[in-house]
């Protein structure tokens, strides 16, 4: 579904160093464009000159989409050839403006900006340790604590490179990383994998960025993803890598709900195209649950590619059942239930003369709270639907997730302590099927993959503590 009853992915990072010394920020404003589904509570930028003085950095930060921060006279103020970017949805801390990022500090070794998308299962472990040093904070994010963690780790380290492999060394959960220093650009991903993170490259630019969208948005062409544990460091001397804290094949937890909802579908993560992966999936259901009908649709935007999989694989035809309405914001971010349902019609409208008459198999990505299933169920039915049966392209949510994504506690989950029978007569459809958790693995391209929202089994042991912030129902 459109959102309203939807997951949200905690931020897109972006980063670019471009060695003709070209002006940057409006190449990442295009690649934050790019990135926008996957936050759109703050975005911001950060520029520096290579040239210039260590402490010369620009940044500009604001609650809002990209395309509302950033105007023509905005953009022509960051000047530098190389910078970080960032959206944000959060999943732990509040949403205002002091917990935008990109973070910038400015200490004894010069500058450092960093974006982050992910979440630590030991941040209040690591927050503690600084406030006992005497450290003060600004925000109440987990991002904070780890750009504070480089900068005292590059205190006592010969590079910049080496800071940042030791403070990652401390982290525990999710994180994907961009951190500007005064003449590099580095990247970070965690050694399980949670979050994606990309290498391109554009004549004499690099660019790192969370999928491989963002690359093409800005003419770049992908050269490969960053591997979990790996860091990579570019500068005028070239790219380094460091997999020092990289732990085995066999142990990465890469978060499957990227391939089923978050990634773009023109994305490839790990090798595997987001595109083919939700088609997979589709094909699947029709598989493991084939329904007799007369049409298959999918619910905008991220139900359509498993719809279209299904359709192929049981050869009952494909058709666009919805009209989505692109220019209402993404429900899901305003800050009651109440506000979520009551934007359901205004963005999403049935296209009568498909429905009437028909048995429709409807194709959505998941079913979390099941607060607006329902009413796309009656949307159907009013529309003249005869039948409408309900496929889901993934398991039924059964846990919380404490790595970037924010699945609430499990008694505001429609499927915790419910059958199937149940979830579906509350939601009204006459059928009801979810993907099977052992077809997650092959869509993701065989790879180990994080499926403890579904499982409870986590590749890291969750925190002791609740660090997901304070969800709406």
């Amino acid at each position: 579904m459109p959102d309203f009853d939807k997951l949200g992915e905690e931020c897109g990072v972006f980063g670019i160093y471009d060695f003709d010394h070209n002006d940057v920020a409006s190449s990442i404003y295009y690649g934050l464009y790019a990135l926008q589904h996957r936050g759109q509570e703050s975005a911001g930028i950060a520029v520096s000159d290579t040239t210039g003085p260590f402490r010369d950095v620009s940044s500009y930060k604001e609650m809002g989409l990209v395309s509302e921060n950033f105007k023509p006279e905005q953009l022509e103020k960051l000047k530098g050839n190389i910078g970080v970017g960032h959206v944000r949805y959060s999943t732990a801390g509040g949403s205002v403006r002091e917990n935008a990022q990109p973070l910038v500090l400015n200490y004894v070794k010069g500058i450092l900006a960093m974006a982050h998308n992910g979440n630590l299962v030991n941040f209040p472990e690591l927050r503690r340790e600084l406030e006992y040093t005497g450290a003060i904070f600004q925000t109440t994010i987990d991002s904070e604590v780890i750009a504070y963690h480089i900068a005292r780790e590059r205190l006592l380290s010969d590079t910049v490179e080496e800071a940042l492999r030791r403070a990652c060394a401390k982290l525990k959960g999710a994180f994907s990383l961009v951190v500007m220093s005064p003449r590099k650009l580095m990247g970070a991903r965690d050694p399980w994998g949670f979050r994606p993170l990309c290498i391109g490259k554009r004549e004499n630019s690099w660019i790192l960025a969370s999928e491989s969208c963002a690359l093409d948005t800005i003419g770049a062409e992908f050269v490969r993803d960053v591997e979990p544990g790996e860091i990579v460091s570019i500068s005028p001397e070239g790219i380094n890598s460091d997999k020092s804290l990289q732990i085995g094949r066999e142990k990465r937890g890469r978060c499957v709900f990227e391939y089923i909802y978050f990634a773009r579908p023109d994305s490839v993560i790990d090798g595997v195209s987001v595109y083919d992966a939700r088609i997979k999936a589709g094909r699947f259901l029709a598989k493991d649950s084939p329904v007799d009908a007369d049409i298959v649709i999918g619910v905008p935007e991220s139900g359509n590619c498993a719809a279209m999989g299904y359709s192929l694989e049981s050869g009952i035809p494909y058709g666009i059942g919805f009209y989505k309405n692109g220019y209402v914001g993404r429900t899901f971010i305003k800050p009651k239930q109440k506000a979520r349902e009551s934007a359901v019609e205004v963005k999403l409208n049935p296209i009568r003369d498909v429905i009437r008459g028909k048995r429709v198999i409807m194709v959505d990505d998941s079913i979390v709270r099941g607060t607006t299933s329902d009413q796309i169920v009656t949307m159907l039915r009013e529309a003249g639907a005869k039948e409408v049966h309900m496929m889901v392209s993934s398991p039924p949510f059964l846990h919380p997730c404490f790595f970037g994504t924010d699945v609430p506690a499990s008694d505001q989950l429609i499927a915790h302590n419910r059958t199937v029978k149940e979830v579906c007569d509350i939601i009204g459809a006459d059928s009801l099927n979810y993907l099977r958790v052992e077809r997650l693995k092959e869509i993701a391209g065989g790879e180990d993959i994080c499926d403890g929202c579904f499982t409870g089994r986590y590749p890291v042991n969750p925190p002791t503590e609740d660090i997901r912030g304070n969800f709406e129902a």
